[in-house]
């Protein structure tokens, strides 16, 4: 694969060119971006996939607790097009893993999906009058011109490191951190030391406030009849995971005597998939990412599969970031 990156490099500066000249387009109005009345908060990413979207989303979710909140996604994955507003009828298949795990949990927020984030946002409005709605992976979306921009980057893998498409894994040139309001450098080491945080601050190079976030794995595991403490289950499991990165959970889960199988991110699990966890398992406990749950639930027995749910901390200055969105929000 590096070999292919190398070699597809000069591809690179033509992706750059046409990312770059589409963005300066939008910004000196020669592309029509369409604002909204009420408060709409994008997070996203300059690279594809794996800096924790759907745990911060939740986090707004819960800080927003008090508003009339929609979240609104592409639904990536599903097998259907155009507008969705989940309901009892929902599932991955219909409206993608992320958004059915967001419905599957807050039963109180509206989710929909809709590639066409602008009609979406429109449809909202019109089925359910939200007070404020999340736009999950949609900073590259410029059609919608969001009020406010949450940018986020990996600790491991910051954009200033990386390269364009299809050499490296960035969307669109660097420069795009101009229209965060402010970013979120996620999936820190819990030890992150002070010097570290400010070097990185100086990296990113940036007028905006800079805050840091770390996973927290529950204490327990979910899904089954009854729920396990995570530092209970001794004996040998296998893991399955299909996420873009994860080296993080199944080093929290791995046991010496534990098997692991990995899948690509937003993975459609075949009839054939199963048989084979099912073959590897050999009637061990199945413990998989509580993204990977929304897609394997109802083809596995509950009773045969747990998942492991997370949460962001925002490891200093909370109440800084708290009181930018809730004051955006009003």
């Amino acid at each position: 694969m590096n070999l292919l990156r190398k070699l597809l490099f000069p591809l690179g500066f033509v992706y750059w060119m046409v990312t770059y000249c589409r963005n300066l387009f939008y910004d000196l109005g020669w592309f029509k971006s369409y604002t909204f009345s009420l408060p709409v908060i994008a997070v996203g990413n300059l690279s594809v996939g794996g800096t924790g979207k759907t745990p911060h989303i939740e986090y707004l979710v819960r800080l927003l607790q008090n508003k009339k909140v929609a979240t609104l996604s592409r639904g990536y994955g599903r097998k259907t097009k155009g507008f969705i507003l989940a309901d009892e009828r929902a599932n991955a298949a219909t409206i993608g893993d992320e958004p059915f795990q967001f419905y599957s949990k807050f039963k109180e927020v509206a989710v929909a999906v809709d590639a066409d984030r602008r009609n979406g946002i429109e449809k909202l409005q019109e089925l359910i009058h939200p007070e404020v709605i999340l736009l999950d992976d949609a900073f590259q979306h410029r059609r919608v011109q969001a009020g406010f921009y949450i940018l986020l980057t990996d600790y491991n893998h910051l954009f200033t490191r990386d390269y364009i498409l299809p050499f490296g894994d960035l969307r669109e040139p660097s420069i795009g951190k101009r229209r965060a309001n402010v970013i979120i450098v996620t999936k820190c080491p819990d030890d992150i030391s002070e010097i570290a945080m400010q070097n990185i601050k100086k990296e990113l190079n940036v007028a905006v406030p800079i805050f840091f976030s770390r996973i927290k794995y529950d204490d327990f595991l979910w899904g089954w009849k009854e729920k396990v403490e995570v530092q209970h289950l001794i004996e040998s499991k296998l893991i399955v995971a299909g996420i873009a990165n994860p080296t993080g959970f199944v080093k929290f889960l791995k046991g010496e005597k534990d098997e692991v199988m990995l899948f690509p991110d937003h993975h459609d699990f075949t009839d054939k998939d199963i048989e084979n966890i099912l073959k590897t398992a050999k009637g061990r406990r199945i413990v998989t990412t509580e993204k990977d749950y929304m897609r394997l639930k109802g083809k596995i027995q509950e009773q045969s599969i747990g998942y492991l749910p997370i949460t962001v901390e925002i490891i200093e200055n909370q109440d800084e970031l708290n009181k930018l969105i809730l004051n955006y929000v009003g």
